[in-house]
C-alpha cells in the first residue's frame, strides 16, 4: 500500500507541538519567532518524515507563490552565470526559488515568457534580458509585478535597476590605451538597442575627445550584436576602411575574441601591431591567445544587489518604494593585448583584401545606429 503524503500537523505530532509552531519553524521569514534549538528540533523532525510543503495549497493561503521569473538572453554566455548565483544565493536566504529562461535576445519570447511567467503566479521578476524599449516591461510594472532590470536598464526611470558603470568603464579602457602611447584608435562599439552598447558608445566618445584622439569618428563600427561573428566582422569592416589605427576597443569580451579572429585572418600581430580590449572580463578572458585585457564589471554583486532589491518590494505596500538606480563601479585589468604604441604603422595591413569574407558593411554591423 502506497504511503501516504506527510502533511504538517504529522510534524507537529511527532514533535509535540501545535501546527502552526512547525509552519513558524519550516518558514524563514517566520523562524525567528521561536527558540533555535526548537526550530532546529522540528527541522530535522520533518526531514525524518520527509515532509514536503504544499507549495499549491500555500500559495492560495498568503498569494504568494515564493517564486521569481528570471529572464536572460542566453545563459550560455558566461557573464549570466555568476548573475543568477548571486540571484539565487539571495533569493534562497527568505526561501524564494528563481525560474530562469532564455529569451534568445528576442522581444516577441522575451514577452512570451514573460506572459507564461505571470500566469503561473511569479512574484516578481528580474530582467537581464532587457532592451532600451521594452513595453512588457512597463507594463509588467504598471500592473503591480516587481520588476528589476540587471545588467541592463530600459529609458523608463520608474523601473530599478542594478548596472555597472559602463560609461566610466569604456573610459578606463581608452585611458589605459592613450598611456601606452596610441593616439589612433578604434572603437566596436555594440548594439545601441542595448543600453551597455549605448552607455559604453558614450564612454568611448567623451573619451576620445578628452584626449584628442585622431580620426576617431571615422573608425567607429556598430555591431548587431554582442557575439564573436560580429566582433569578427565589425573588425574587418574596420580594417577595410583603410583608416590606420593602433588599437582597437571592443564594446565586450566576446567582440574582442571575434577581433582577435580576424586579426589572425590578415596576418595582424597583437599587440605589436594592433592592441585590443574587451568588456566584462568573462570567466576565461585570461586563457584567450594572448590573454585579453578588458575592462572587469561586477556580476555576483549585480545579481546579489537586484535579488535584494526584488525582496524589499515583495515586503513593501505596493507603490510606496520610490525606484532603485544603483551603478556599480567597474575596474580595468590589463593583460596581453596591449601594448606600447608601434613605432611606425604598418599601412600596408588596412584596406580591402579580395581574400576577405567582406570588404564592405557586414549585415551584423547596424549602419542605422551610427546617428545615435
Amino acid at each position: 500500500m502506497a504511503k501516504g503524503r506527510v502533511k504538517l500537523k504529522d510534524v507537529a505530532a511527532a514533535a509535540g507541538v501545535h501546527a502552526s509552531t512547525v509552519s513558524r519553524a519550516l518558514d524563514p521569514k517566520t523562524r525567528h519567532l521561536i527558540t533555535d534549538s526548537l526550530a532546529e528540533r522540528i527541522t530535522r523532525i520533518a526531514s525524518e518524515l520527509q515532509y514536503r510543503p504544499n507549495s499549491i495549497a500555500s500559495s492560495l493561503r498568503t498569494q504568494q507563490s515564493m517564486t521569481i521569473g528570471v529572464l536572460v538572453p542566453d545563459i550560455t554566455n558566461m557573464i549570466f552565470p555568476p548573475i543568477l548565483r548571486g540571484i539565487e544565493d539571495t533569493l534562497a536566504q527568505q526561501g524564494y526559488v528563481p525560474i530562469i529562461a532564455n529569451t534568445d535576445s528576442d522581444p516577441v519570447k522575451e514577452r512570451t515568457l514573460m506572459d507564461i511567467m505571470r500566469a503561473r503566479g511569479v512574484d516578481g521578476l528580474i530582467l537581464a534580458s532587457a532592451q532600451r524599449q521594452d513595453a512588457a516591461i512597463v507594463q509588467a510594472m504598471e500592473d503591480g509585478i516587481p520588476v528589476v532590470t540587471v545588467n541592463r536598464m530600459i529609458d523608463d526611470e520608474r523601473v530599478s535597476y542594478v548596472i555597472n558603470n559602463e560609461t566610466g568603464g569604456l573610459a578606463l579602457a581608452v585611458d589605459h590605451i592613450v598611456e601606452l602611447g596610441h593616439r589612433t584608435v578604434a572603437h566596436l562599439a555594440g548594439p545601441q538597442r542595448l543600453s551597455t552598447g549605448l552607455f559604453r558608445y558614450y564612454g568611448f566618445c567623451r573619451a576620445a575627445k578628452k584626449h584628442r584622439l585622431r580620426k576617431w569618428r571615422d573608425l567607429i563600427g556598430f555591431a548587431g550584436a554582442f557575439n564573436e561573428e560580429s566582433g569578427r566582422e565589425g573588425c574587418l569592416e574596420l580594417l577595410d576602411r583603410g583608416i590606420p589605427f593602433t588599437a582597437l576597443i571592443t564594446a565586450n569580451d566576446r567582440l574582442a575574441i571575434g577581433a582577435l579572429q580576424a586579426l589572425s585572418i590578415r596576418g595582424i600581430k597583437v599587440p605589436e601591431e594592433v592592441s585590443v580590449t574587451g568588456y566584462n572580463d568573462m570567466p576565461f578572458a585570461d586563457m584567450t591567445t594572448p590573454p585579453l585585457t578588458t575592462v572587469r564589471i561586477q556580476t555576483y554583486e549585480a545579481g546579489r544587489r537586484a535579488a535584494e532589491i526584488i525582496l524589499e518590494r515583495l515586503g513593501a505596500e505596493r507603490g510606496t518604494l520610490p525606484a532603485v538606480h544603483e551603478v556599480l563601479e567597474v575596474e580595468m585589468v590589463p593583460r596581453q593585448t596591449t601594448g606600447p604604441v608601434p613605432a611606425t604603422i604598418n599601412e600596408t595591413i588596412f584596406g580591402p583584401r579580395g581574400d576577405t569574407p567582406s570588404a564592405g558593411r557586414s549585415a551584423d554591423i547596424a549602419a542605422s545606429e551610427t546617428d545615435r
